[in-house]
Protein backbone atom coordinates (compact mmCIF):
# COMPACT_ATOMS: atom_id res chain seq x y z
CA UNK A 1 0.00 0.00 0.00
CA UNK A 2 1.25 3.62 -1.06
CA UNK A 3 2.25 5.53 1.56
CA UNK A 4 0.46 8.60 2.00
CA UNK A 5 1.43 11.89 0.68
CA UNK A 6 1.90 14.98 3.34
CA UNK A 7 -1.28 16.63 2.02
CA UNK A 8 -3.87 13.75 2.73
CA UNK A 9 -6.18 13.76 5.05
CA UNK A 10 -6.59 10.87 6.59
CA UNK A 11 -9.81 9.61 7.75
CA UNK A 12 -8.93 5.89 6.71
CA UNK A 13 -8.34 4.53 10.41
CA UNK A 14 -7.31 6.12 14.06
CA UNK A 15 -4.36 3.70 13.77
CA UNK A 16 -2.93 6.23 11.33
CA UNK A 17 -1.77 9.11 13.44
CA UNK A 18 0.80 8.76 15.76
CA UNK A 19 0.75 8.68 19.69
CA UNK A 20 -0.75 11.55 21.70
CA UNK A 21 2.63 13.90 23.05
CA UNK A 22 1.92 13.06 27.18
CA UNK A 23 2.62 9.40 25.59
CA UNK A 24 5.79 10.30 24.17
CA UNK A 25 7.01 12.67 26.76
CA UNK A 26 6.14 9.15 29.02
CA UNK A 27 8.39 7.38 27.03
CA UNK A 28 11.46 9.64 27.03
CA UNK A 29 11.18 10.26 30.74
CA UNK A 30 11.41 6.44 31.46
CA UNK A 31 14.75 5.66 29.35
CA UNK A 32 16.53 7.53 31.65
CA UNK A 33 18.43 4.81 34.19
CA UNK A 34 17.57 1.61 34.61
CA UNK A 35 14.41 -0.40 35.49
CA UNK A 36 13.99 -4.57 35.92
CA UNK A 37 12.95 -6.23 33.07
CA UNK A 38 9.78 -8.39 31.98
CA UNK A 39 7.37 -6.41 33.84
CA UNK A 40 8.97 -5.62 37.14
CA UNK A 41 9.37 -2.68 36.78
CA UNK A 42 7.63 0.39 38.54
CA UNK A 43 5.86 1.78 35.49
CA UNK A 44 4.22 -1.91 35.49
CA UNK A 45 3.15 -2.18 38.89
CA UNK A 46 2.14 1.52 38.81
CA UNK A 47 -0.32 0.29 35.86
CA UNK A 48 -0.91 -2.75 37.31
CA UNK A 49 -2.62 -0.63 40.47
CA UNK A 50 -3.91 2.15 38.36
CA UNK A 51 -6.35 -0.54 36.57
CA UNK A 52 -7.60 -2.18 39.33
CA UNK A 53 -8.87 1.10 40.41
CA UNK A 54 -10.24 1.98 36.87
CA UNK A 55 -12.55 -1.42 36.65
CA UNK A 56 -13.14 -1.17 40.90
CA UNK A 57 -11.49 -4.19 42.25
CA UNK A 58 -8.46 -6.65 42.01
CA UNK A 59 -7.76 -7.75 38.28
CA UNK A 60 -5.23 -9.55 36.58
CA UNK A 61 -3.52 -7.38 34.14
CA UNK A 62 -0.74 -8.49 31.74
CA UNK A 63 0.49 -5.56 29.36
CA UNK A 64 1.37 -6.75 25.53
CA UNK A 65 2.33 -4.77 22.30
CA UNK A 66 -0.23 -5.50 19.89
CA UNK A 67 -4.37 -6.10 19.90
CA UNK A 68 -3.79 -9.46 17.74
CA UNK A 69 -1.46 -10.67 20.63
CA UNK A 70 -3.95 -9.38 23.68
CA UNK A 71 -6.80 -11.33 21.55
CA UNK A 72 -5.18 -14.35 20.88
CA UNK A 73 -3.92 -15.03 24.13
CA UNK A 74 -6.92 -14.10 26.04
CA UNK A 75 -8.99 -17.16 24.08
CA UNK A 76 -6.06 -19.00 24.02
CA UNK A 77 -6.24 -19.37 27.76
CA UNK A 78 -9.99 -19.88 27.40
CA UNK A 79 -10.42 -22.54 24.85
CA UNK A 80 -9.03 -25.74 24.44
CA UNK A 81 -7.37 -27.15 21.25
CA UNK A 82 -10.84 -28.90 20.32
CA UNK A 83 -12.91 -25.88 21.14
CA UNK A 84 -14.90 -23.61 19.19
CA UNK A 85 -15.05 -20.15 19.76
CA UNK A 86 -18.36 -18.18 18.56
CA UNK A 87 -18.72 -14.67 17.44
CA UNK A 88 -20.01 -12.29 14.95
CA UNK A 89 -19.04 -12.62 11.23
CA UNK A 90 -17.39 -9.39 10.90
CA UNK A 91 -15.78 -9.36 14.42
CA UNK A 92 -12.12 -8.14 13.79
CA UNK A 93 -10.96 -11.57 15.45
CA UNK A 94 -12.25 -13.36 12.49
CA UNK A 95 -12.03 -11.46 9.75
CA UNK A 96 -8.47 -9.61 10.20
CA UNK A 97 -5.89 -11.49 12.31
CA UNK A 98 -4.83 -13.95 9.72
CA UNK A 99 -5.70 -16.92 12.17
CA UNK A 100 -4.03 -15.77 14.68
CA UNK A 101 -6.55 -17.08 17.68
CA UNK A 102 -6.69 -20.68 15.88
CA UNK A 103 -2.47 -20.39 15.67
CA UNK A 104 -2.13 -19.54 19.45
CA UNK A 105 -4.91 -22.16 20.70
CA UNK A 106 -3.54 -24.47 19.06
CA UNK A 107 -6.31 -25.67 16.96
CA UNK A 108 -9.51 -24.18 18.14
CA UNK A 109 -11.80 -23.27 15.97
CA UNK A 110 -13.44 -19.73 15.69
CA UNK A 111 -17.53 -20.40 14.44
CA UNK A 112 -19.22 -17.13 13.08
CA UNK A 113 -22.86 -16.40 14.62
CA UNK A 114 -25.61 -15.77 12.07
CA UNK A 115 -26.36 -12.98 14.58
CA UNK A 116 -27.78 -10.38 11.90
CA UNK A 117 -26.22 -6.59 12.02
CA UNK A 118 -22.90 -6.20 14.30
CA UNK A 119 -23.85 -7.68 17.59
CA UNK A 120 -24.37 -10.89 18.73
CA UNK A 121 -27.81 -11.41 19.61
CA UNK A 122 -28.26 -13.54 22.95
CA UNK A 123 -31.31 -15.71 22.02
CA UNK A 124 -29.37 -17.20 18.86
CA UNK A 125 -26.23 -17.18 20.71
CA UNK A 126 -27.77 -20.01 22.89
CA UNK A 127 -28.72 -22.39 20.49
CA UNK A 128 -25.68 -21.73 18.76
CA UNK A 129 -24.18 -22.47 21.72
CA UNK A 130 -25.75 -25.89 21.77
CA UNK A 131 -24.97 -27.39 18.48
CA UNK A 132 -22.49 -30.18 18.53
CA UNK A 133 -22.19 -30.49 22.27
CA UNK A 134 -21.08 -33.51 23.39
CA UNK A 135 -20.83 -35.18 19.85
CA UNK A 136 -17.18 -36.10 19.23
CA UNK A 137 -17.11 -35.32 15.90
CA UNK A 138 -17.70 -31.59 16.30
CA UNK A 139 -15.55 -29.02 18.19
CA UNK A 140 -16.56 -28.16 21.44
CA UNK A 141 -18.12 -24.54 22.14
CA UNK A 142 -15.97 -23.02 24.49
CA UNK A 143 -15.80 -19.60 24.62
CA UNK A 144 -17.62 -16.35 23.02
CA UNK A 145 -15.89 -13.47 22.13
CA UNK A 146 -17.74 -9.74 21.12
CA UNK A 147 -16.25 -5.95 20.14
CA UNK A 148 -16.93 -3.60 21.86
CA UNK A 149 -17.57 -0.93 20.23
CA UNK A 150 -18.45 -3.37 17.16
CA UNK A 151 -16.90 -3.17 13.52
CA UNK A 152 -19.42 -0.84 12.44
CA UNK A 153 -18.98 1.87 15.14
CA UNK A 154 -21.80 0.72 17.36
CA UNK A 155 -22.07 -0.59 21.12
CA UNK A 156 -23.80 -3.09 23.34
CA UNK A 157 -25.06 -1.34 26.18
CA UNK A 158 -24.44 -2.86 29.86
CA UNK A 159 -28.24 -5.09 29.41
CA UNK A 160 -27.08 -6.38 26.13
CA UNK A 161 -23.66 -7.90 27.76
CA UNK A 162 -25.14 -9.19 30.54
CA UNK A 163 -27.96 -10.78 28.26
CA UNK A 164 -25.00 -12.38 25.97
CA UNK A 165 -22.75 -13.66 29.57
CA UNK A 166 -26.08 -15.02 31.15
CA UNK A 167 -26.19 -16.87 27.99
CA UNK A 168 -22.72 -18.13 28.46
CA UNK A 169 -23.12 -18.76 31.59
CA UNK A 170 -26.17 -21.21 30.81
CA UNK A 171 -23.68 -23.05 28.21
CA UNK A 172 -20.85 -23.07 30.53
CA UNK A 173 -18.39 -20.92 28.45
CA UNK A 174 -16.63 -17.64 29.30
CA UNK A 175 -17.01 -14.39 27.81
CA UNK A 176 -14.16 -12.29 26.07
CA UNK A 177 -14.37 -8.41 24.82
CA UNK A 178 -12.24 -7.12 22.45
CA UNK A 179 -12.13 -3.87 23.43
CA UNK A 180 -9.56 -2.41 20.85
CA UNK A 181 -11.60 0.55 21.14
CA UNK A 182 -12.75 0.43 24.43
CA UNK A 183 -12.67 4.15 25.50
CA UNK A 184 -15.07 4.87 22.54
CA UNK A 185 -17.38 2.85 23.39
CA UNK A 186 -17.46 3.30 26.98
CA UNK A 187 -17.76 7.42 26.47
CA UNK A 188 -20.82 6.51 24.29
CA UNK A 189 -22.65 4.28 26.69
CA UNK A 190 -21.67 6.89 29.46
CA UNK A 191 -21.26 4.21 31.82
CA UNK A 192 -18.30 2.95 33.99
CA UNK A 193 -15.42 0.53 32.96
CA UNK A 194 -16.73 -2.15 35.61
CA UNK A 195 -20.47 -1.64 34.98
CA UNK A 196 -19.56 -2.72 30.70
CA UNK A 197 -17.23 -5.61 31.84
CA UNK A 198 -17.32 -7.58 35.10
CA UNK A 199 -20.41 -6.35 36.46
CA UNK A 200 -21.81 -7.31 33.14
CA UNK A 201 -20.68 -11.02 32.99
CA UNK A 202 -17.41 -10.14 31.33
CA UNK A 203 -14.29 -12.29 32.04
CA UNK A 204 -11.68 -11.12 30.29
CA UNK A 205 -10.94 -7.89 28.18
CA UNK A 206 -8.79 -6.98 25.72
CA UNK A 207 -8.05 -3.40 26.44
CA UNK A 208 -6.95 -1.54 23.49
CA UNK A 209 -4.71 2.35 23.76
CA UNK A 210 -2.60 1.81 20.74
CA UNK A 211 -6.35 3.68 18.82
CA UNK A 212 -6.55 6.16 21.08
CA UNK A 213 -3.03 8.10 21.24
CA UNK A 214 -0.65 4.86 22.52
CA UNK A 215 2.51 3.79 20.53
CA UNK A 216 1.87 -0.19 20.98
CA UNK A 217 0.54 -0.45 23.96
CA UNK A 218 -2.55 -3.36 24.81
CA UNK A 219 -3.20 -4.71 27.64
CA UNK A 220 -5.00 -7.79 28.99
CA UNK A 221 -7.55 -7.63 31.89
CA UNK A 222 -8.49 -10.58 33.62
CA UNK A 223 -11.74 -10.33 35.84
CA UNK A 224 -12.42 -14.37 36.21
CA UNK A 225 -9.62 -15.84 38.73
CA UNK A 226 -9.63 -19.11 37.26
CA UNK A 227 -7.67 -17.53 34.14
CA UNK A 228 -5.10 -15.81 35.58
CA UNK A 229 -2.85 -18.51 36.64
CA UNK A 230 -1.85 -19.87 32.89
CA UNK A 231 -2.12 -16.64 31.10
CA UNK A 232 1.62 -15.20 32.38
CA UNK A 233 3.02 -18.41 30.11
CA UNK A 234 0.55 -18.23 27.30
CA UNK A 235 2.12 -14.71 27.03
CA UNK A 236 5.54 -15.94 27.48
CA UNK A 237 5.24 -18.53 24.51
CA UNK A 238 3.77 -15.89 22.44
CA UNK A 239 6.36 -13.64 22.66
CA UNK A 240 4.85 -11.00 24.16
CA UNK A 241 6.54 -10.76 27.66
CA UNK A 242 8.82 -7.66 26.65
CA UNK A 243 12.34 -7.49 28.31
CA UNK A 244 11.92 -3.68 28.35
CA UNK A 245 8.05 -3.74 29.41
CA UNK A 246 8.24 0.08 30.98
CA UNK A 247 8.18 1.13 27.39
CA UNK A 248 4.95 -0.10 26.94
CA UNK A 249 3.62 0.26 31.02
CA UNK A 250 4.75 4.28 31.01
CA UNK A 251 2.73 4.69 27.72
CA UNK A 252 -0.54 3.34 29.83
CA UNK A 253 0.77 5.48 32.77
CA UNK A 254 0.73 8.46 30.62
CA UNK A 255 -2.68 7.06 28.75
CA UNK A 256 -4.97 6.68 32.15
CA UNK A 257 -3.19 10.15 33.67
CA UNK A 258 -5.81 13.04 33.89
CA UNK A 259 -8.25 11.14 31.99
CA UNK A 260 -6.26 10.91 28.66
CA UNK A 261 -7.95 7.90 27.83
CA UNK A 262 -11.07 9.50 27.55
CA UNK A 263 -10.67 12.86 26.46
CA UNK A 264 -9.22 11.51 23.35
CA UNK A 265 -12.19 9.41 22.54
CA UNK A 266 -14.34 11.99 23.65
CA UNK A 267 -13.14 13.94 20.92
CA UNK A 268 -12.85 11.52 18.34
CA UNK A 269 -16.65 10.49 18.88
CA UNK A 270 -17.38 14.44 18.68
CA UNK A 271 -15.52 14.50 15.23
CA UNK A 272 -17.64 11.06 13.75
CA UNK A 273 -20.67 12.84 15.16
CA UNK A 274 -19.81 16.35 13.52
CA UNK A 275 -19.15 14.39 10.09
CA UNK A 276 -22.19 12.31 10.32
CA UNK A 277 -24.39 15.54 11.28
CA UNK A 278 -22.87 17.52 7.81
CA UNK A 279 -22.55 14.69 5.53
CA UNK A 280 -26.24 13.78 6.13
CA UNK A 281 -27.44 16.51 4.07
CA UNK A 282 -25.12 16.27 0.84
CA UNK A 283 -27.05 15.16 -1.98
CA UNK A 284 -26.52 11.39 -2.81
CA UNK A 285 -24.89 10.69 0.73
CA UNK A 286 -26.17 7.37 3.09
CA UNK A 287 -25.17 7.42 6.47
CA UNK A 288 -25.57 3.51 7.18
CA UNK A 289 -26.13 4.09 11.10
CA UNK A 290 -25.73 6.66 13.84
CA UNK A 291 -22.29 7.70 15.00
CA UNK A 292 -21.91 6.07 18.24
CA UNK A 293 -18.45 6.13 18.70
CA UNK A 294 -15.93 6.94 15.94
CA UNK A 295 -16.40 5.12 12.97
CA UNK A 296 -19.13 6.01 10.26
CA UNK A 297 -20.27 3.70 7.39
CA UNK A 298 -21.75 6.04 4.10
CA UNK A 299 -22.59 5.53 0.75
CA UNK A 300 -21.03 8.16 -1.44
CA UNK A 301 -21.95 8.57 -5.42
CA UNK A 302 -19.17 7.31 -7.60
CA UNK A 303 -18.32 10.97 -8.78
CA UNK A 304 -18.12 11.92 -4.98
CA UNK A 305 -15.75 9.29 -3.65
CA UNK A 306 -13.44 10.02 -6.36
CA UNK A 307 -13.81 13.81 -5.86
CA UNK A 308 -12.96 13.60 -2.47
CA UNK A 309 -10.22 11.20 -3.20
CA UNK A 310 -8.65 13.82 -5.85
CA UNK A 311 -8.83 16.72 -2.69
CA UNK A 312 -6.57 14.60 -0.36
CA UNK A 313 -9.25 13.05 1.85
CA UNK A 314 -8.07 8.89 2.16
CA UNK A 315 -10.38 6.81 3.75
CA UNK A 316 -11.28 2.90 3.21
CA UNK A 317 -13.52 1.48 0.55
CA UNK A 318 -14.16 -0.99 -1.71
CA UNK A 319 -15.13 -3.80 1.20
CA UNK A 320 -18.23 -3.30 2.22
CA UNK A 321 -20.63 -3.21 -1.16
CA UNK A 322 -21.06 -0.78 -4.08
CA UNK A 323 -19.61 2.99 -2.83
CA UNK A 324 -19.76 1.96 0.87
CA UNK A 325 -16.72 3.65 2.54
CA UNK A 326 -15.84 3.61 6.16
CA UNK A 327 -15.05 7.17 7.25
CA UNK A 328 -12.63 6.82 10.94
CA UNK A 329 -12.12 9.79 13.26
CA UNK A 330 -9.19 9.80 16.21
CA UNK A 331 -7.74 11.97 18.93
CA UNK A 332 -6.45 14.12 16.83
CA UNK A 333 -9.03 14.79 13.57
CA UNK A 334 -9.18 18.49 14.05
CA UNK A 335 -12.83 20.22 13.99
CA UNK A 336 -11.03 21.89 10.76
CA UNK A 337 -10.05 18.32 8.88
CA UNK A 338 -13.79 17.37 9.28
CA UNK A 339 -15.02 20.80 8.05
CA UNK A 340 -12.99 20.51 5.05
CA UNK A 341 -14.47 17.34 4.03
CA UNK A 342 -18.00 18.45 4.47
CA UNK A 343 -17.35 21.72 2.39
CA UNK A 344 -15.47 19.80 0.04
CA UNK A 345 -18.55 16.89 -0.38
CA UNK A 346 -21.15 19.69 -0.65
CA UNK A 347 -18.46 21.46 -2.90
CA UNK A 348 -18.60 18.11 -5.83
CA UNK A 349 -22.25 17.72 -5.34
CA UNK A 350 -22.91 20.65 -6.54
CA UNK A 351 -24.32 22.04 -3.34
CA UNK A 352 -24.10 25.68 -1.94
CA UNK A 353 -22.51 26.04 1.33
Amino acid sequence: MPAMSPDTISFRSDNDWGAAPAVIDAIAACNGGTARPYGADDWTRRVEARLCEVFERQVGVLLVSTGTAANSISLAAMTPRWGSILCHRHAHIHADECGAPEFFTGGARLVPSASAGSKLDADLLRAELAAGRGDVHCVQPSAASITQCTEDGQVYSPDEVAAISRTCREAGVPLHMDGARFANALVSLGCTPADITWRAGVDVLSFGATKNGAMNAEAIVVFNDELIAQLPYLRKRAGHLLSKMRFIAAQWEAYLADELWLDNARHANAMAARLAQGLSGVRGVGIAAPARTNILFVTLPAALEAGLRERGFDFYGDRWGPGVVRLVTSFGTTTGMVEDLIAAARDIAGETP
